[in-house]
């Protein structure tokens, strides 16, 4: 197992190699596969693009993010031009027109809707991340899958298999209507989210319960 030392800089060297991450934005802290990360950026994407970078490290079990945003001192813009630039946004991500609703407040951005797929929920959050004045994103978007074939949990297990990053963890999955349940051990959130974004991809699916459990452990 690394020590917190050891956790604590090669999360600092994950975030050092993320070109639009400056490294002495962003403080680093471990404890016992717990990263807590703090400090200011200009943009809500940087925040997250941190977060990212912290996960993708072997050994971090959870990530604790503290960081601020901080937009320069000049900088105005309303509510309701981040609104309007949201919407332009989402159209220009093939979001399909009138499934989203947008709401605005203090800069923070709620999507409410339904969706077909959850690719599609993941594109409209990444659509507004990186807009100027967002502080935060809160995706509520429901998905409600058109395709009314049964689940079959075979396929996600092959889907699963194919995948590198996943395909030696023995990864349970349960179907039951349009639920998929993830369930076992995994060595790293990145395995995790990965998991997760598979199960996503079945046609049908409307809610993934990822009850995936990190066990990292190192040889």
């Amino acid at each position: 197992m690394r020590t917190n030392e050891e956790l604590q800089q090669d999360v600092e060297n994950a975030i050092k190699w993320e070109p639009l991450l400056n490294a002495a934005e962003i403080g680093v802290t471990a404890k016992d596969g717990v990263i807590t990360l703090s400090g200011t950026v200009d943009n809500y994407l940087k925040k997250q693009e941190a977060e990212n970078a912290a996960k993708s490290v072997a050994g971090v079990k959870a990530v604790a993010e503290d960081i601020t945003i901080k937009f320069p001192s000049d900088f105005r813009k309303s509510d309701t031009e981040i609104a309007k630039e949201v919407i332009d946004a989402l159209k220009a991500n093939w979001i399909p027109d009138g499934k989203v609703k947008v709401f605005v407040e203090n800069g923070w951005v709620k999507l409410e809707g339904a969706l077909q797929w959850n690719f599609q929920k993941d594109a409209a959050k990444n659509a507004v991340k990186p807009l100027m004045g967002v502080i935060g994103v809160s995706n509520e978007i429901k998905i409600q899958a058109e395709s009314h074939d049964e689940i079959e949990t075979k396929e996600i297990e092959e889907a699963l298999a194919r995948n590198w990053s996943v395909s030696n963890q023995g990864i349970e999955v349960k179907v039951n209507g349009s639920r998929v349940t993830l369930s076992g051990s995994v060595h790293s959130l990145y395995q995790k989210d990965e998991a997760d974004r598979i199960a996503w991809n079945a046609p049908g699916v409307c809610i993934v319960d990822n009850e995936l459990y990190i066990d990292y452990y190192e040889n």
